[in-house]
């Protein structure tokens, strides 16, 4: 018999950019053109395979999420919200 214990667990502490996403389509090549919710963002299209990290659903779109390293992500939009807060002014 195995005993199952906890994974220990971790505190995010990134600095992230990030867009709430309105709507996407997904391209043969796993892009996506993503059309952000926030006012002043036009839509972009991700590089190809980008959306073979996204679970979007009609319910929950989700995040578009860039790393300083410039790795592109999605989240789905309460874990993202649950763990990151904006940042305003000169808190970088």
């Amino acid at each position: 018999m195995t005993t199952q214990i906890e994974m220990p667990k971790y505190r995010s502490h990134k600095f992230v950019h990030a867009l709430e996403i309105a709507a996407l389509e997904i391209h043969e090549d796993r892009s996506a053109t993503i059309a952000p919710k926030e006012n002043g963002y036009a839509p972009f299209r991700t590089k190809p395979g980008w959306a073979d990290r996204c679970e979007a659903t009609e319910d929950d779109p989700g995040v578009y999420v860039v790393y300083r390293d410039g790795f592109a992500s999605w989240s789905p939009t309460k874990e993202f919200r649950d763990g990151y807060s904006l940042i305003t002014g000169g808190d970088q």
